[in-house]
C-alpha cells in the first residue's frame, strides 16, 4: 500500500507533456495476439495497467521488450491461452484478449476481470458479439471461449461498449466474410486502435462513427504506431492547473476535436484555453464564474457515450467546481458508483449536495481544508490529489497506488509542475 503526503496551496504551473492514451495501448497490447509478427507501439504510458497486462502476455508466452515508452511484442511463441487468474483480478481488460485470442488460437480461458468499482460493468455485449462470430462460450469459474474459424455477423449492440466494441473489432477482423457493429463505441482510443489494426492489414472502415464495417482477412501482420495523447490525462492536469490557480502549456495535446469535446464542459466552468498549432495554452483563470445555461439556469454537465462528456473527467470537474463562483449540476449517468467520492470531498470542506446516487450539486467557491483520504478508485484518486493540491493545509492520500493505474509518475509529474506532494510505500 502507499500514500500521498500533499501540503496545499502551491499553483500548478509549466509545461506538461501527456502521455499516451491508457485506454487505448491497453486493447492495442492485445492485439499483438492476432499475429505472429511483430508489434511495435510508441508512446506508451508507464502505468501499472499497462504493466499488468505486458505481464499477462508474457504468462502466455508473447516476447515482450519495454525500452523506455516503447513496447516491442511479438507472439509467435505463444505457449497457452488460459491467463492467469491472479493478473486478471487486476485489471479489467484482460477481457481484450478474449477476442483476439479466440480469433487467432481457436480460444481462450479468461477469469473474472478486476478493475474500479465505480458500479455494474456487466460482459454481456462482448459475450454477444463473439458468439455472433461463431464462438461458444461458458462461464463458470472462468470465463471459456472456443471457436473453430469464425463467421462474419451484422451485430446491434444493445450498448456502445468501448471494450466490447474493441475486443469484437479485434475478433471481426479474421472472420470470414463482412462483419457491421452497429451501435460501436466511437471514442478517441476506439479510433486508435482501429487505425492501428488497419496498420496490421485489417480492413476497417467506418471508424470515428458507430456503425463499423470490417472485411474479414484470412492474416495480419506486424505494424508499428504512435500511441495518441491521453485526452484524459491532459484535461486531468488542466483541472488541477486551474483549479490551484496555475497556468499550464500542453505540447502535442492532441486532435483538436477530441478537445473541443472536452472544452464544451471545461467553458461551463469558466475554463478557457486556445491553441498553437497542436500545443494547448491555459492561461491563469482566477475569480472564473460557473456560466449557466440558456435562460441563465443553472448549468448540466452530464456524461454520455462519446461525443458526449466522458465520465472519467466527471471527478476532476467536480473539484474544479468548488474552486470556481456559482452552482453547477452534475448528472453522473454511465456508473452508479462513481459519485460516492463526494464525501470525501465534503468533509474537506466543499459546498455540495449529493441528490441522489447520479446527482449532486456544487456550490463553489469553497476553501477547502487538509484532510485524510482514501482513493476509490483512478479518477476518484486524481480529484482528491487535485483537492489536497487546493486545500489549507496538509492532506494524506491513502490507497494512493490506484491512482498508479491510471497515471504514470503522478507525484514526480505533478511535483515538477510545483506541487509539494511526498511518496510513502
Amino acid at each position: 500500500m502507499a500514500k500521498f503526503i500533499i501540503n496545499g496551496g502551491n499553483p500548478i504551473n509549466g509545461i506538461f507533456h501527456p502521455r499516451g492514451n491508457k485506454n487505448a495501448v491497453l486493447p492495442m497490447l492485445a492485439s499483438c495476439v492476432l499475429t505472429d509478427q511483430a508489434v511495435i507501439l510508441h508512446n506508451v504510458p508507464l502505468i501499472n495497467d499497462v504493466k499488468v497486462m505486458l505481464e499477462l502476455l508474457e504468462s502466455i508466452g508473447v516476447d515482450v521488450l519495454l525500452e523506455d515508452h516503447t513496447v516491442t511484442l511479438c507472439a509467435k511463441g505463444l505457449k497457452t491461452t488460459e491467463l492467469n487468474p491472479e493478473l486478471c483480478a487486476k485489471v479489467r481488460t484482460s477481457i481484450l484478449l478474449a477476442g483476439p485470442l479466440t480469433a487467432r488460437h481457436g480460444g481462450a480461458t479468461i477469469y473474472p476481470p478486476g478493475g474500479d468499482v465505480i458500479g455494474r460493468r456487466r460482459l454481456d455485449t462482448h459475450f454477444y458479439g463473439l458468439r455472433s462470430l461463431g464462438a461458444e462460450i461458458s462461464t463458470d469459474s472462468a470465463y471459456r471461449f472456443k471457436a473453430g474459424p469464425l463467421h462474419a455477423w451484422k451485430m446491434v449492440f444493445d450498448e456502445a461498449s468501448v471494450t466490447a466494441t474493441e475486443n469484437v473489432l479485434m475478433a471481426a477482423t479474421l472472420a470470414e466474410g463482412t462483419s457491421t457493429i452497429y451501435n460501436a463505441a466511437c471514442e478517441p482510443h476506439v479510433q486508435d486502435l482501429a487505425h492501428l489494426l488497419n496498420k496490421m492489414g485489417a480492413n476497417i472502415s467506418g471508424i470515428g462513427t458507430n456503425m463499423l464495417t470490417i472485411q474479414g482477412v484470412e492474416t495480419l501482420h506486424g505494424a508499428e504506431y504512435t500511441v495518441q495523447p491521453d485526452f484524459i490525462e491532459v484535461g486531468s492536469y488542466i483541472a488541477a492547473s486551474v483549479a490551484t490557480g496555475g497556468s499550464l502549456t500542453i505540447p502535442n495535446s492532441g486532435e483538436p476535436q477530441t478537445l473541443q469535446v472536452m472544452q464544451r464542459a471545461f467553458s461551463k466552468l469558466g475554463v478557457d484555453w486556445t491553441r498553437d498549432g497542436r500545443d494547448l495554452i491555459v492561461p491563469q483563470q482566477p475569480n472564473r464564474i460557473i456560466r449557466p445555461d440558456e435562460g441563465n439556469a443553472t448549468p448540466k454537465i452530464e456524461d454520455g457515450i462519446w461525443p458526449a462528456f466522458p465520465s472519467d473527467l466527471m471527478s476532476v470537474c467536480i473539484v474544479l467546481a468548488t474552486q470556481t463562483t456559482g452552482t453547477a449540476l452534475f448528472f453522473e449517468k454511465m456508473f452508479e458508483s462513481r459519485m460516492y467520492f463526494v464525501d470525501h470531498l465534503m468533509a474537506m470542506g466543499a459546498n455540495i449536495i449529493q441528490c441522489d446516487p447520479h446527482r449532486v450539486v456544487v456550490i463553489g467557491p469553497t476553501k477547502l481544508r487538509g484532510s485524510s483520504l482514501t482513493s476509490p478508485d483512478i479518477r476518484a484518486g486524481m480529484a482528491m490529489l487535485i483537492a489536497a493540491c487546493c486545500a489549507d493545509g496538509q492532506s494524506v492520500i491513502h490507497n494512493a497506488q490506484v491512482i498508479d493505474r491510471g497515471y504514470e509518475s503522478i507525484e514526480g509529474r505533478l511535483t515538477e509542475l510545483g506541487a509539494d506532494i511526498v511518496r510513502i510505500d
